[in-house]
Parts: structure tokens; sequence; C-alpha cells
């Protein structure tokens, strides 16, 4: 004979005044307070109200309404603990009177589950109940989910103005301990103005690293938001994101991000929290394409890195010249938190293509100083290690440290510091050992890197990447240089050359972008870049003309590169006001000879000399151009 049993009807508890829903925490019990702006107002008002408790411990991951339990009348009834400092509990933190906990975000969840750091008691706001009974967490599940799991006592507000969200965020009504009804507004993070000048540069500096189809992790604020401004010539972008914010509203009503092309939830915006407007509350609300998942799944690097071509964009307050970044603190003084930011720069790294990029201004407090320094302040925390850190930008340009030596990153940092502050970071890298005693840096130092002058170009088929040279391409132009055979050796430096020291290339390729100049063609395989071509030219004052020089990789030639070279450094020429070109050329070398005929350059040959003489002025037109030149005796 079977048996059969019937399982527990649900019952769900009647709703109750805030003052009575918190009268069940003990003294001596840990409070989770609902994150972000999700938080339950009512009930934290109603928990300060206790003045009979004593020692209870209140943890959030960051909140921005009422923080008055910091307060050092609450002393003694309440101690707050801060997974990440907000401004509401800053000052406290500072001061001693509440706690910060540094840990990674991905890690806060198995923090509550396994026990380490319990929660006894979590205050939620959710949505009203569905008609199957379940409530949603709405725009925050992060570390919620986890708590609400495992606490003893789940109070919660229930808001009709709190979206409905699909994902983690599902709650049954029988499964909370207490409910209290309300019908208030939800905090709002205003979208802000528009981005300043220096965002704007840093902006549009980060998004020329997103490629079609790239999967975005991008956080709030003036930078975050000026990238998005320069998304619009973008498509299939993904987002997996551990915040989502107004920014990213026209990119997905405008189908530039689709997701499409995410391996993790693919056709789904993926995040753990959302922050803004009631614009962007009400887009969640109900939207089957934004899933809201814990922060133990939207902040696992490994999860994270599942995704190709991975871009996750984070902040830093300080970075020191060997590429420590520091994110959480001033000096002694903590300020916010560690955050996702390991987690996504650790994914992006593991990424397929991924980039983690640290972005920030290359100055505070008015410019009067630097944000690259020799050092990270005493004090001074780090977040992101040197070792992680990949690509760093400012508004004067990106650095790439990653795989590289100290002195490289120290030269590719100085570079994007702003010019006020080269010299004393220069200074203080030579006195360490770190770079040369006579690095040649400080030249181009003075001088802004001309970014809107790099170009992705198709020579025979195959796409290179033009830029000005750096300091940092020091070694790849050596690599360059020994790559060649003997005649293009001496083709262009006139003498059976067998090697380029270290203080040569550095003068070559330290060009202060006005009086010498130097473009490369590089060929990109991965993050490696080499040279396929390179032109340059030095300016002589005293006959008011540039000499030019071109070099084509033997494997490269023949595709139009040499042409190229010259017609682009003639473009910057002009644009900075130099009154012509003039250079020698070999008798042996008829194809750089041909190039200058076929651009209608005057090209006679110099009989004493023994050369062939280009001369350009760039006021009006040479005389003779195009005309057959006089070819030496004997050639």
């Amino acid at each position: 004979m079977s048996t059969t049993t019937t399982p527990e009807k649900r019952t769900y508890p009647r709703p109750v005044s805030a003052a009575e829903a918190v009268r069940e925490i003990k003294s001596g019990c840990r409070v989770l307070v609902g994150s972000g702006c999700a938080e339950p107002q009512t009930l934290v008002r109603a928990l300060l109200s206790r003045s009979d408790l004593c020692d209870v411990e209140i943890v959030h991951l960051l909140t921005f309404g009422i923080a008055d339990y910091v307060e050092s009348e609450y002393e003694r009834s309440f101690r707050h603990n801060a997974f990440f400092i907000g401004p509401n509990v800053r000052r406290a933190v500072r001061e001693g009177r509440a706690d910060y906990t540094p840990i990674f975000l991905s890690e806060i969840p198995e923090l509550i589950r396994s026990g380490q750091r319990p929660v006894d008691v979590v205050l939620l706001q959710l949505s009203p109940p569905d008609r199957h009974g379940y409530c949603s967490m709405g725009i925050h599940v992060d570390i919620q989910r986890a708590a609400y799991e495992t606490a003893r006592l789940v109070i919660a507000e229930i808001n009709p103005n709190m979206p409905r969200t699909f994902g983690d965020g599902n709650v049954h009504v029988s499964d909370i301990d207490a409910i209290v009804e309300t019908d208030t507004p939800l905090l709002e993070l205003p979208y802000g103005d528009e981005p300043d000048a220096v965002s704007v540069e840093i902006g549009g500096r980060v998004a020329r690293l997103i490629s079609h189809g790239s999967c975005l992790q991008l956080g709030i604020g003036s930078i975050p938001n000026a990238v998005l401004k320069f998304l619009e010539d973008k498509h299939h972008l993904g987002v997996h994101t551990e915040m989502f914010s107004d920014g990213m509203l026209p990119l997905l009503e405008n189908g530039n991000v689709d997701n499409s092309r995410k391996t993790v939830l693919p056709h789904k915006t993926v995040t753990s929290f959302a922050m803004g407007t009631r614009r962007l509350y009400d887009f969640v609300d109900d939207n089957p394409v934004v899933e809201f998942r814990t922060s133990r799944f939207v902040n696992d690097p490994r999860i994270i890195s599942q995704n190709d071509d991975v871009v996750a964009v984070n902040s830093a307050l300080q970075v020191d010249l060997t590429g420590q970044v520091c994110a959480d603190s001033l000096g002694y003084d903590f300020y916010s938190g560690i955050g996702g930011q390991v987690d996504f720069v650790r994914g992006a790294a593991m990424s397929r293509g991924g980039k983690p990029i640290i972005a920030l201004p290359s100055t505070a407090k008015g410019g009067t100083i630097s944000r690259i320094v020799p050092h990270l302040d005493e004090g001074a925390g780090v977040v992101t290690s040197r070792g992680d850190v990949h690509f760093v930008v400012t508004e004067w340009g990106v650095a790439y440290l990653h795989g590289k030596t100290i002195r490289e990153r120290s030269l590719a940092l100085i570079g994007i510091a702003h010019p006020e502050f080269r010299g004393e970071l220069l200074d203080f890298v030579k006195g360490k050992n770190y770079v040369f005693p006579d690095e040649q840096i400080r030249n181009q130092a003075e001088r802004r890197y001309p970014v809107e002058w790099e170009s992705t170009e198709k020579f025979g088929g195959k796409e290179f990447h033009v830029r000005p040279v750096r300091a940092t391409d020091e070694r790849a132009l050596q690599e360059f240089f020994y790559s060649h055979d003997v005649e293009t050796v001496y083709q262009r430096y006139f003498t059976a050359k067998k090697e380029m020291g270290r203080a040569e290339a550095s003068h070559l390729v330290c060009v202060d972008y006005r009086h010498r100049m130097a473009f490369g063609v590089f060929e990109q395989e991965g993050r490696a870049e080499r040279f396929a071509a390179i032109g340059r030219y030095d300016f002589n004052p005293r006959k008011n003309r540039a000499e030019t020089a071109i070099v084509v990789g033997e494997k490269w030639r023949r595709r139009g590169m040499a042409s190229f070279l010259l017609r682009k450094l003639e473009e910057y020429a002009r644009a900075m006001g130099l009154g012509g070109f003039s250079s020698e050329i070999l008798p042996g070398n008829s194809a750089m000879v041909n190039v200058h005929r076929e651009l209608g350059d005057e090209v006679r040959w110099d009989g004493p000399a023994g050369v062939y003489v280009v001369e350009k002025r760039f006021d009006e037109a040479p005389d003779g151009a195009g005309a057959e030149p006089e070819k030496p005796r004997g050639s």
C-alpha cells in the first residue's frame, strides 16, 4: 500500500508596520541592508528607532540613502562595516566610527554563505508579488541574494515602484518573515551633465580600443558616459557588467548593443545592479533582454573570460610608474573599495582579445597634482597589481604595460602624464635607475602625443596600424634595423652600418612631434606590434627644410607604403608650418627615386655629391616637377 504526502501550503505573511517588522532584531546580530538605490529606507529608519539595541553590526555593499547609524549618537547600538565605502559613510570610516572590509566583489557572496561573515537579518526592498507569489529584488541582486538565502530573518519593504526584473532576483512572498508595504520613489542617481573636456578626450581614446562585437563592462561617471557617446558607430556590442546605468540606454535602444556575439547568456544584457534615473528603472522593468545575476556570477573572472573581446573600463585614484593602481584610498584615508575592478581586470585579461583598461584624468585638484606618480602615497593601497595592469589611459594617451619592463612602463606612463609633471617623473626614475641616465624622452615629453594622426590603413589587402612613434618603440626599431639586409641598410644610412645601439634607437624614436617627426607602419599580431616601415623628417632651421628618410621592410615592399609615408609626413609638416622637404637618395635606390617622381617631386642628380637630390617647397610649385632626372653616368 502506497502513501502520498501533501506538500505544505505556503503561507503569506500579513503586512505590518515598520516598527513591528524590526522588533525581532536582536542585540549582537549582523544586519545586511539592501544595496545602492534599492536601500529599504523605511526599514532603516525603523531600525534607527530601536534605542534598546546594542552592538548590532550593519553591513552592506554601498547605499545612497540613510546611514545615520554611523553617527556618534548611535555608537552604542550600531557599528557599520562597509564592503564598499560610499559618500554617506566615508567620513565615519575616516574618523574610526565605521569599519571597512577590503574584498573582491565576486567573493562577498561566499563570505556570507560560508559563515565567515554570516548574516542574521537582511533588510530588502522588493516588488509586489506576482500571481504566483514571487517578488523581485528588482534593480539590485548583487550580494543581496546570498544574504536572503542564508539569513535567519528576512524583512522586506514591498514597493510598487520597484521594477520586476529577470534573473536571480526572485523571492517568494512565503519566504519573507515580515512585510512592510510602502509606496515611495526609488532613490535615483542623476545621469549628470555633459562630460567635461578631459573626460571626452579620455572617452575617445578608450573608445578606439573597442571593436565591433566587444563585450563591455563600464561603470558610472563622467568617463564611462564619455566612452559610451563614442560608440554610436559600433555594432553587435555585448554587455556583461556589474553596474548598469542610463548611459547604456541609447546603445540598447539604437541597436548598437544586441549581445549577439556573447558566449555567456547570448542576446542578454547581464548585470548585477542598476543605479540611475527612473528612465533606467522603467527600461529594465519586465524586460527579458536584461538579466540581473548575483555578484558571484557576474564578477567571476572565469565566467567573464568566457566571452570574447571583453573590454573592462575601471578608474583609479593613482597609478605609479611601475603600474601599481590605487583605487580605494587617499593615503591612509579609505575612500571607496576594491569592488569589481580586479574581477573584471582579470576576467578581461583572460578573455580572447580582451582589454582591461584603467582610465583616469592625469591630474587632480584643479591640475595641481599628478595622478601618475613616482610612487603611491604613504598608506595608499594597491588594488590592482602591476602584474595585472594592461592599458592605462589618460587624456594624454594610452600606455600598454602588460609584459613590459619597468623601464618601458616608466617611459610609457610618463608619456601619458600631464606635461607639467613629466620632467620630475623622469628625474625620479633616473634616480632610481629604472631608466638610463641619458634617457632622451624629455623632448618628446614636452609635447602632446598627436593621437589624431593615428589610422588603420590597407596595403596590399592587409591592414596595418599607422601612428607617430613613441619612446617605447625603441626596442621595436632596433629589431626592425636588424631585420634588414645589407643593401637596405646601405641605401638608408649611406654606409655599411652593422649595429643600432640603444642610445641611437632612443634618439630616433624620441621625436618632439614638431621639428623631428616619425610615423611607423606597424604589423599587428595580437598585442605585438612590429615595424613594417618607418618615415621621418628632421627639420633644419637654417634652410627652413626638413630632411626626409623612408625605410620599408623587405617583405612589405611594392605595396605603396613609401609613397603613403611621404604624403603623411608632408601633410603633418604643412600643419606644423614647415617650409619644405629635402632628401638625398643613392643612385642604386631607383625605387625611391620613382616614388618621388610619381608624387610629382623635383628630382635632380648632384654629380659632385654622387646622389639624387629631392627638393620640395610647400609655398610654391617646384621647378621641373615630374621631369625626368638626369641619370649619373655609368648607372
